[in-house]
């Protein structure tokens, strides 16, 4: 298990970029989400796409790395999904885990957005963990963390057995499958975020099926289209009862 937390530094914000700048939306964000980021959170996620960039050389974290696709797909889409809940409102420290965080999405752009969200970022690969400790310190992120290991067993095991504000999955099998990685890793009243593409009956009912076992809920199911290709995209709430 590698569990390291970022230290506390300001990112080195003059470092060289790649030639790929990553547009700013300013009203996009606005229009859609009723939320923008200030110029040091748009610098770290222009550093957050270097990285990745970088990164996907070796580890083949994502197939998305135009600009514009990766502004899309990774960071608003990330953002869509956590930008309202009545957590972020709070201002009290939020503890918080990216279930299959893969290349750091949903949660490292929520951290980022979030500097109140203590981020854990789970995968059972170590080189993608290894990899995102370091992002996460060039973006000194010392709200981020990261963990390596299988959810299903962890999850069982303290420090980590319901011990969470919220958890967020997203491309990680089927809606079931989901609910099962994420509900045994929040307290009662907790919050789990599913990241889904299209939603179905069938999707629901196979949800409703898992749900009275875990101690889980249906909170609500948003459905919104993305900003640029209206890609229709659904989030599922699940709450921990």
């Amino acid at each position: 298990m590698n569990q390291d937390r970022a230290n506390g530094e300001k990112p080195n914000l003059n470092v060289q970029h790649s030639n790929r700048l990553l547009p700013e939306m300013e009203d996009i964000w606005l229009k859609t989400l009723k939320w923008q980021p200030d110029l040091q959170q748009q610098q770290r996620f222009q550093l957050l796409y270097d990285g990745i960039l970088a990164g996907n050389q070796r580890l083949n974290l994502t197939r998305i790395t135009d600009p514009m696709e990766f502004w899309e797909k990774h960071l608003w889409d990330s953002l869509a999904g956590a930008i309202h809940l009545d957590l972020a409102a709070t201002g009290r420290s939020i503890a918080a885990i990216d279930i299959g965080t893969g290349g750091g999405f949903p949660g490292l752009p929520i951290a980022i957005a979030f500097p109140n969200y203590t981020m854990t970022l789970l995968d059972s690969t170590r080189k993608k963990t290894l990899f995102l400790d370091r992002l996460a310190k060039k973006l000194a992120l010392s709200n981020v963390c990261t963990l390596t290991g299988r959810a299903e067993q962890l999850a069982e095991k303290p420090p980590h057995r319901e011990a969470y504000d919220l958890a967020t999955i997203r491309a990680v099998g089927t809606v079931s499958l989901c609910a099962k990685y994420v509900l045994p890793f929040l307290h009662v009243g907790g919050m789990a975020v599913l990241y889904r593409g299209q939603w179905t009956q069938e999707d629901l009912a196979e949800l409703e099926s898992v749900l009275v076992p875990l101690g889980g809920t249906i909170a609500s199911i948003e459905r919104f289209a993305s900003p640029i290709s209206r890609s229709i995209r659904h989030c599922i709430y699940l709450g921990k009862v």
